[in-house]
């Protein structure tokens, strides 16, 4: 289990992270979203013990990582954007040598090496020299490194980055395989990688935490985008549509959020349109949240779930 409470972390008179607040239940994935400059990298960097925060507490499995950053980095697989790897070694032998580091034992070496090729798909590559596989296989690696010594959290940053939609569904399917043995903490830019992944998200913005949801919460929520901003009778669409719970327009945005999981929204649309509604685009679930989230004006928080 991860949980963060009230963690801050200041660089000179820049504060990164402001009082941030969540936790993730033990084998659950988690999804971390935010624009660039957000604080998910200083974020992910505490809970593995390599930052120490300036105030707050972070715990991994019970431990706390500022006491107890060696025991805690031990039970933490961590993959950075930039996967650390020595191109000039084999992958055999990259794989042994993060094993040896790791702590384990020398018996348990070969069995380790073995165990995270078979799971991360490093076969048809276990001789080769790291600077000659492809950018897929790296991030391959990259995730074998991360779990070669059967960590309890793992935490990847845009794992995905940078591949082809093949790789992209082949890591996605890899990470999933983790889920109940291992709790995950997922950055991504790409919102349909966490909707599809994860269990629930984090949303922060300007180092504050914005909104922590599980994926129900975000399957009940529709934004629907008009091209001018258009008076819409609430009271009139909860009548005609019962499973509506609240609708609010913001500029051109107009949010509606269910009483229950979206099954299908085409009534809803024809409707609108019948009432010369002109619709631009449609958001469903997370990806209307997070637009929503980022857009509005100052860094109020927004949606969390009873679960943190």
């Amino acid at each position: 289990m991860i949980e963060v409470e009230n963690l801050s972390k200041r660089f000179g008179n820049l504060e990164a992270i402001k009082d941030i607040s969540f936790s993730v239940e033990k084998g659950k994935i988690w999804g971390f979203l935010g624009p660039n400059g957000a604080g998910k990298t200083t974020t992910m960097r505490i809970l593995t013990g390599y930052l120490p925060p300036s105030s707050g507490t972070a715990r991994i499995s019970g431990l706390d990582v500022t006491a107890d950053p060696n025991r805690v980095k031990k039970k933490v697989g961590y993959l950075p954007e930039i996967v650390p790897i020595y191109p000039e070694m084999t992958v055999k032998e990259y794989l042994r040598f993060i094993a040896e580091i790791s702590g384990i034992q020398r018996k348990k070496i070969n069995s380790a090496v073995q165990g995270v090729v078979e799971r991360a798909h490093l076969k048809e590559v276990y001789s080769r020299l790291v600077k000659n596989i492809s950018k897929g296989y790296r991030q391959r690696l990259g995730i074998a490194q991360a779990i070669i010594h059967e960590p309890e959290i793992l935490i990847l940053d845009e794992p995905t980055i940078g591949l082809d939609p093949a790789q992209i569904i082949e890591i996605r399917e890899m990470i999933q395989s983790f889920r109940g043995n291992t709790t995950i903490i997922l950055s991504s830019h790409i919102l349909p990688e966490i909707s599809q992944v994860c269990d629930g998200a984090v949303v922060i913005k300007e180092g504050q935490l914005m909104a922590n949801m599980t994926r129900d919460e975000w399957n009940k929520n529709l934004e629907i985008i008009l091209t001018s901003q258009q008076g819409i009778a609430e009271q009139e669409l909860k009548a005609k549509f019962p499973g509506i719970q609240a609708v609010k327009l913001i500029k051109n945005s107009l949010m509606i959020t269910f009483n229950d999981i979206i099954s299908n929204i085409n009534p809803l649309l024809q409707y609108l349109i019948r009432q010369r509604v002109v619709i631009k685009e449609v958001k469903a679930g997370l990806e209307g949240l997070y637009m929503n989230i980022i857009s509005t004006e100052g860094s109020q928080p927004g949606l969390s779930g009873s679960h943190q």
